[in-house]
């Protein structure tokens, strides 16, 4: 298949781990429920999801003789965190832009956390006041300008790497990972529940699942659960870019309907701000597993499959895996939900 012609640049330590939540799946008495950890998986300031995804985009980079990478985020976003983690590692220069994405009016949110964190790997992160938005940003493309008028050669990368055209690739790989894992542990995961907001990330899994169903006649559920809030622009983008990786790949047909499924309940009304099923779900996955998991991704994903499996939605024959894209970092400028 296509997928392995692509070049790959490691930044991971290999496969992420997989591990059964025995306490969480007893508590919900309902499905088996496993994670499989993109926080863990990576010795780069923190590690998650988004350094798969760069995995693919690096060869392009180095290819393009790019001096700066260029992105965008919120005030704590992880993908700039790991975008300027990437620079660093490659020794290359950094300029993110950081949008006033989420409303949280906490006086550390520019200070703490990702942020801190981009700074201290060398990046030049600048404050934007502009709000959430999971389309390209003018203040991105004015960034990329900048970099440019002062001799530099930007490399650009959107917000989530997802509008990139190889932002898809690594976890459509991450799905013959996982293929792999289950011979090895002996399990079959029929379900595979994932944040969304930008996308590329479930909309890879999509496009590698198929491509797994295609050739082995194995069919898993990919659920995303919706952290955006703003549900439709997040579903046409998941099939977006869930079809521009299939057919990147050579999937050699159209993707189903039911092959891509974005669920709504658990975002709240805002992007990035807890509600309290957020909070609960965060309490559960502490307190049983010691599985941290943040306000603004994670916590609300959990709270999807928390509610999936204990109502029966998910049914109790089923073996379902948790992905853990990361994030903690931002739980700093999140302190006073636990004061």
């Amino acid at each position: 298949m296509k997928l392995q012609e692509f070049p790959r640049h490691p930044l991971t330590f290999g496969p992420s781990p997989v591990h059964h939540l025995e306490r969480l799946s007893r508590h919900l008495g309902g499905a088996q429920v496993w994670a499989k950890r993109e926080d863990v998986s990576s010795g780069l300031a923190f590690g998650g999801n988004k350094v798969r995804k760069l995995e693919y985009i690096v060869p392009d980079v180095l290819a393009s003789g790019a001096d700066t990478l260029v992105s965008i985020g919120g005030y704590q976003s992880n993908h700039t965190r790991q975008v300027a983690a990437v620079a660093a590692f490659l020794g290359l220069k950094c300029r993110l832009v950081q949008e006033h994405w989420v409303p949280w009016e906490d006086p550390t949110n520019t200070q703490v956390g990702n942020i801190l964190l981009s700074r201290m790997m060398g990046a030049d992160s600048r404050l934007d006041p502009a709000g959430f938005d999971i389309g390209i940003r003018d203040s991105w493309k004015n960034a990329l300008a900048e970099v440019e008028a002062a001799g530099g050669r930007p490399y650009p990368i959107p917000a989530g790497a997802s509008e990139h055209p190889l932002g898809g690739l690594g976890f459509a790989n991450w799905a013959f990972e996982v293929a792999e894992q289950e011979k090895q542990l002996d399990v079959l995961f029929d379900t595979i529940v994932v944040c969304t907001v930008t996308g590329s990330t479930h909309a890879g899994m999509i496009a590698g699942f198929a491509a797994l169903e295609d050739l082995t006649g194995v069919k898993r559920r990919v659920l995303g659960i919706d952290a955006s809030a703003t549900l439709e622009q997040t579903r046409d983008q998941v099939g977006r870019i869930a079809r521009a990786t299939a057919a990147l790949i050579d999937l050699g047909r159209d993707l189903r309907d039911d092959e891509i499924t974005v669920l709504e309940g658990w975002a709240g009304e805002l992007y990035g701000i807890p509600v309290d099923s957020t909070m609960e779900a965060i309490r559960l996955g502490a307190q049983l597993e010691a599985m941290i998991t943040d306000p603004v991704y994670e916590g609300k994903s959990l709270a999807g499959l928390i509610d999936l499996v204990s109502s029966g939605e998910i049914g109790r024959d089923s073996t379902v895996l948790y992905a853990h894209l990361g994030g903690q970092p931002a739980i700093n400028a999140y302190h006073r939900l636990w004061a």
